[in-house]
């Protein structure tokens, strides 16, 4: 994983994840290699005046991607409950291709915390890829009420 601004961004993790039970959520397959979760292409609508890509909509699309493996995770409903950090390294532009790569970091009795890079494909007739944003998000599994709920326990 390298922090380098105008790195090619590596390719997804060859193995998917495997099934977990809650006694093997710190395995090698929860946390470990990153993963391709999510690719999108900002359209003129996601722009402001200046012809960048609002940083707002940006910051949902990186939730989405977040959501992925603690969704998967906790087999239940999850809630966004903190956004740790969040670091616009370049702008994004309309037409730029996202790639979202997640990694679980951390996982608790009932959260979960992830890292998402963000990587553009820009320039198609002579491809260039740079990473341009990335963050890290903490998920709560909760239950049926909104309650957070340990990982195992019926949502």
């Amino acid at each position: 994983m390298s922090d380098s601004t105008d790195s090619n961004a590596p390719a997804a993790s060859p193995s998917p994840s495997t099934s977990t039970t809650p006694g093997s959520l710190l395995s090698p397959e929860t946390i470990g290699p990153r993963e391709l979760v999510m690719r999108v292409m900002p359209m003129p609508a996601d722009a402001n005046g200046n012809g960048d890509i609002f940083g707002g909509w940006i910051m949902a699309q990186v939730d989405l991607a977040g959501s992925v493996l603690p969704a998967r995770i906790s087999r239940g409903r999850i809630a966004t409950v903190a956004v740790n950090q969040f670091i616009f390294k370049q702008p994004v532009s309309v037409g730029d291709l996202l790639s979202f790569y997640a990694q679980v970091t951390r996982i608790g009795r009932t959260s979960i915390t992830v890292h998402v890079e963000v990587f553009a494909e820009r320039n198609p007739a002579n491809p260039h890829v740079v990473k341009v944003t990335e963050a890290n998000l903490t998920y709560v599994a909760i239950d049926r009420e909104g309650k957070s709920r340990v990982f195992g326990q019926e949502a």
